[in-house]
């Protein structure tokens, strides 16, 4: 069977990292986090405290990072530096600062060439903003997901709860709506759905019937080949 890339693309909070990881197990493929990657970025210029506004700095930042992922009982894990930061990238402090050092073209830049070059070597499942579009534009699958910014925003907040970081729901809210219009409107790769995806509505449905639903497109991809 040949090679298979799946990209999934969609507003913040709507389980793309969810369903990544649910497909990547059933279907035995690799698991591309392309916005922990943005996320480690924006926690080692923060940690630095290095102005992402000033871009020499940036520049010569980017040449400090270094980011790989590994699976850690069971769950994707991501390093910066050789360092586990999967808890410290999920903080609010990160999720208020990502969107814009996204928006950096030279950024997106060195994180799109890691990306594409990983995508040359494996089967995989990628998530992001721009996997479909810029990315991997030549995709087996490309899934679109959108939900309500009410029920994304209550996600957020249980998920954050989950792992013992205190936020407040209006806070959520506030700072999902805004990343969405930073990464809509940025000049560098928006985010926009490829005119080829499929859209995915998964406000009222559960993980598993998300899940059951991408499983039955992806056998009628293969089912193409």
């Amino acid at each position: 069977m040949k090679k298979i890339i799946i990209a999934i693309d969609g507003y913040s909070s709507c389980g793309k990292s969810t369903l990544a990881k649910g497909l990547a197990k059933a279907l035995h493929l690799a698991y591309l986090d392309t916005g922990a990657m943005y996320r480690a970025v924006t926690l080692y210029l923060l940690n630095n405290n290095i102005d992402y506004n000033d871009l020499d700095a940036v520049a010569a930042a980017l040449q400090q990072v270094s980011i790989h992922f590994e699976r850690i009982h069971g769950q994707n894990h991501t390093f910066l530096n050789d360092v586990d930061v999967e808890t410290e990238i999920r903080s609010m402090h990160v999720s208020e600062h990502v969107s814009p050092v996204s928006a950096i073209s030279m950024v997106r830049k060195a994180m799109v060439q890691q990306q594409k070059a990983f995508g040359k070597r494996r089967n995989i499942v990628a998530d992001g903003r721009d996997i479909g579009t810029v990315v991997f534009p030549d995709a087996d699958l490309k899934i679109f997901l959108v939900a309500d910014a009410d029920v994304r925003t209550s996600r957020r907040h249980l998920e954050l709860a989950s792992k013992g970081i205190d936020a407040e729901w209006d806070d959520i809210y506030k700072n999902l709506t805004e990343r969405d219009q930073i990464d809509s409107s940025r000049a560098d790769s928006p985010l926009r759905k490829a005119d080829d995806a499929t859209v995915l509505d998964n406000t009222l449905l559960s993980e598993e019937e998300q899940l059951a639903i991408t499983l039955e497109w992806v056998r009628l991809v293969r089912s193409e080949e």
